[in-house]
């Protein structure tokens, strides 16, 4: 590793935004320190958001450190008002359950469980209490006028149309709370998390040393903003998440490779292991040469491969290909609805297609000529492709020329595409 300590590490990554005593902080992290992040489980997965303090949390571990990722059983029930201008809606139990266990599936593939890292579930030990119980030995070392001062709280209680329900207003109990459990029970000493949890983070160390004379400590990263103050991992479809089966391969190497040169330089740091050579060198390519996207493509690639290992790097670098005209064949349904969404189609019947159908006719239908004269003076030219393949005017599409199950690719000119699909076919994914 380039730098020997783990405050380094994030220094020139530029990861630390607040930390309680850093010189007290630099000393405890001079020696082994068990560190945890949260997480909670509004979603049966997490959104690229969460891949930060995820990436911290590794960052720690590979620097001796062990981790603790803990999935927000019990406080997820209530949701964090941090950072919210609305409150959140309250989830079922069975769904709760099924975000929990997609969590714990997600943070699996990145923290190393066998040496060290540990997962826990705060409802294991949350659900133990009584009312009364918490009240009487947790809830009487909070100051109401301190919790009042939070600005999680603050901005929500300013705003008359809005304000906050009791149930939000004692999540920070609940995971204060986790940080003293957690310390009793594995020596945890740091809390790390995002900006935005500054407060709760806080809240915890406090409630540390008054329950238990402990002096707790706290670190943030920056949130994952783009250059204008906007949350990133936000498309059109919604969020980025970190499932394959909610956003695929190739939909989340496109979201990075896509990525403006002013945040593309932060991505690289927050969210990847590269060296600092490595950075520099591609800060360089941003500089001088941006036309070449240098530094998203090596974005996109890390990312792609870290989160869907080799064969989701694989499958979204080929449908890549695809659009900048390689040939297509035996892809799947999906992955060409993913990758053409948005160009026009036509459905033909699967007897229609096996006896054959011109060109020119295929053109027509799905919408890339007005006319079939049109299509024949295109593909005299040499600008018909049948799943980017060249063919000539008198070219008659058959099964044969399926480049998956039941699509097949035209393609005019460029960068004119057009699907023909098998009409009673199911779609296969």
């Amino acid at each position: 590793m380039a730098t020997d300590h783990i405050l380094e590490e994030l220094q020139w990554r530029g990861l630390i935004h607040q930390s309680t005593d850093p010189q007290a902080l630099r000393q405890l992290l001079s020696k082994p320190t068990v560190v945890y992040a949260g997480f909670d489980p509004t979603a049966p997965s997490l959104h690229c958001g969460s891949l930060l303090p995820l990436m911290m949390l590794r960052r720690f571990q590979q620097f001796g450190h062990r981790p603790i990722a803990l999935v927000g059983g019990a406080t997820g029930m209530i949701g964090d008002p941090s950072g919210r201008s609305e409150e959140r809606v309250l989830l079922s139990e069975e769904t709760l359950q099924e975000n929990v266990a997609g969590l714990q599936r997600t943070i699996e593939r990145f923290l190393d469980f066998e040496h060290g890292g540990l997962l826990v579930n705060n409802f294991d030990w949350m659900k133990e209490w009584s009312y009364i119980s918490f009240l009487r030995d947790v809830g009487k070392n909070f100051p109401i006028n301190v919790m009042l001062a939070k600005d999680s709280v603050k901005s929500r209680l300013e705003r008359d149309d809005v304000g906050m329900s009791y149930t939000e207003f004692s999540y920070m109990l609940l995971q204060a709370y986790d940080f003293v459990h957690l310390h009793r029970q594995f020596d945890c000493t740091l809390q790390i998390g995002g900006s935005d949890q500054w407060g709760n983070i806080t809240a915890g160390i406090d409630l540390g040393r008054r329950m238990l004379g402990v002096q707790l400590h706290g670190l943030t990263c920056p949130l994952l903003l783009t250059k204008d103050g906007r949350k990133m991992g936000k498309t059109a479809q919604g969020a980025v998440w970190l499932d394959a089966q909610r956003t695929s391969p190739y939909a989340f190497y496109q979201y990075w490779v896509r990525v403006h040169d002013d945040d593309v330089l932060m991505c690289l740091r927050y969210l990847t292991e590269i060296e600092q050579d490595e950075y520099r060198e591609l800060e360089r390519a941003v500089k001088e040469e941006p036309h070449r996207r240098a530094a998203q493509t090596r974005l996109a690639s890390w990312l792609t491969e870290f989160v869907h290992g080799p064969d989701g790097l694989q499958a979204a670098e080929r449908a890549r290909e695809v659009l900048f005209g390689a040939e297509i064949a035996d892809l799947q349904d999906e992955q060409l609805v993913e990758i053409f969404a948005d160009v026009p189609g036509a459905e033909i019947p699967t007897a229609q297609l096996q006896e054959g159908i011109a060109l020119a006719d295929a053109f027509v239908r799905v919408g890339l000529c007005k006319s079939k004269s049109e299509a024949r003076r295109i593909a005299q030219q040499g600008g018909a492709y049948v799943n980017n393949r060249p063919v000539p005017e008198d070219y008659v599409i058959t099964r044969n020329d399926l480049a998956s199950p039941s699509i097949i690719v035209l393609r005019s000119g460029k960068k004119k595409f057009g699907l023909l699909k098998l009409a009673d076919t199911p779609l296969q994914v």
